[in-house]
């Protein structure tokens, strides 16, 4: 979600949230925002365990400042979790680079 508007975050991820085939549900905002999603989330009845799938804030913390890099850190953080990816430099990583599942 991209949004950063509850009357249309909130119905959609409430949606998404209960699809269990959905493989990377996130949304953007500050951590404040992001309380008060799960907030009004769980007012709609969605169950913890579901708010669990939630990646929020999105992204991995690039220092992205511009919305060309913070479209990279999301795109960088569902690489990272669908491959078990750490977003650690690989300058300070031991072991293989590439990961195999």
């Amino acid at each position: 979600m991209l949004t950063h508007d509850p009357k249309f975050d909130v119905p959609v991820l409430e949606v998404a949230l209960r699809l269990p085939e959905v493989g990377y549900i996130g949304a953007m905002g500050s951590r404040r925002t992001h309380q008060d999603r799960l907030d009004r989330l769980r007012a709609a009845g969605v169950p913890d365990a579901h708010l669990a799938r939630l990646s929020s804030p999105i992204g991995l913390d690039l220092g992205a400042r511009t919305a060309e890099e913070t479209a990279i850190s999301i795109a960088a953080e569902i690489i990272a979790l669908r491959w078990g990816g750490q977003g650690e430099r690989l300058s300070r990583t031991r072991g293989a680079i590439h990961h195999h599942r």
